[in-house]
């Protein structure tokens, strides 16, 4: 900002220079046709001008925010920022690897099951395994078994679908064990810094034989970083997790009414009794 305002001082200083100096040339008779010339002047360079300043004002308040960062990591102590910030990259690679896993998951069983019903109507069972099998995702692996239980009558299939819908649903839970310790060790190990920074912060007054408000709040400030450190770690996976958990909820629930439909159609088509 400071030297914001000494450009628009030497811009003005050169401003007004120039017109005192046209004013003692030309006299009374051409002191409207100076004014008019510096207005202009000034009016097609002010534009520009006051676009470089607002972007370096942005670019210095960009850089500022992540020095900022910086120092409060440093001040908060390697020892244990570090550790935070690796549980919150771990965290974060877990969580988009299951976002992502989750998402290829994801199959449109009203679509599926329509190409079942057709391919039992044109080709029988055989015909319907085979649209399953070419079919990604638990829900086409489910009706996989189911189909081909289908000989063995309608309370095997039933049983096969549910065994199997319990080994898919461990699929999609993989990995969230991980993400919940992320979230409870990112802000645990922030409050260990806490309570290492605080001993610390009571051994300096000890040392100092005086309570020294720079000595107490330079230490409290150390220590207390880490804790702020650790629940924004903490904040920032239990998105990711009640995402996640929302995702697989409705993923069990699309089996669910999907396998009760694939039941109903085996017995519309007389495949089981």
């Amino acid at each position: 900002m400071k030297k914001q305002f000494a450009i628009l001082a030497l811009f003005g200083v050169l401003t007004f220079g120039s017109y005192s100096v046209a004013l003692a040339q030309d006299g009374d008779s051409t002191q409207t046709e100076s004014v008019q010339e510096e207005a202009a002047v000034a009016s097609e360079q002010e534009a520009p001008m006051t676009e470089d300043m607002s972007a370096e004002v942005a670019a210095a308040d960009d850089a500022g925010f992540h020095q900022r960062i910086k120092e409060k990591f440093i001040e908060g102590g390697a020892s244990f920022m570090w550790p935070i910030l690796i549980c919150l990259i771990f965290g974060l690679a877990v969580s988009i690897e299951r976002i992502i896993t989750l998402n290829l998951a994801t199959t449109n069983t009203k679509k599926l099951l329509s190409q079942i019903e057709d391919a039992l109507a044109k080709g029988g069972i055989e015909a319907a395994k085979d649209v399953t099998k070419n079919t990604k995702g638990p829900v086409a692996s489910i009706f996989t078994q189911g189909l081909m239980r289908s000989s063995e009558g309608m309370e095997m299939v039933e049983k096969s679908i549910v065994s199997y819908g319990g080994v898919e649903m461990g699929r999609l839970e993989k990995g969230l064990i991980w993400i919940s310790l992320f979230i409870s060790l990112g802000p645990m190990l922030g409050f260990f810094g806490t309570v290492i920074g605080m001993v610390g912060a009571f051994d300096a007054i000890e040392a100092a034989g005086d309570i020294s408000p720079q000595v107490v709040a330079g230490g409290m400030k150390t220590a207390l970083l880490t804790t702020v450190g650790g629940l924004i770690v903490g904040m920032i996976l239990q998105v990711f997790y009640n995402y996640l958990v929302s995702k697989i909820d409705n993923l069990v629930n699309d089996m669910e009414d999907a396998s009760i439909s694939l039941v109903d159609i085996l017995v519309k088509h007389k495949i089981v009794k």
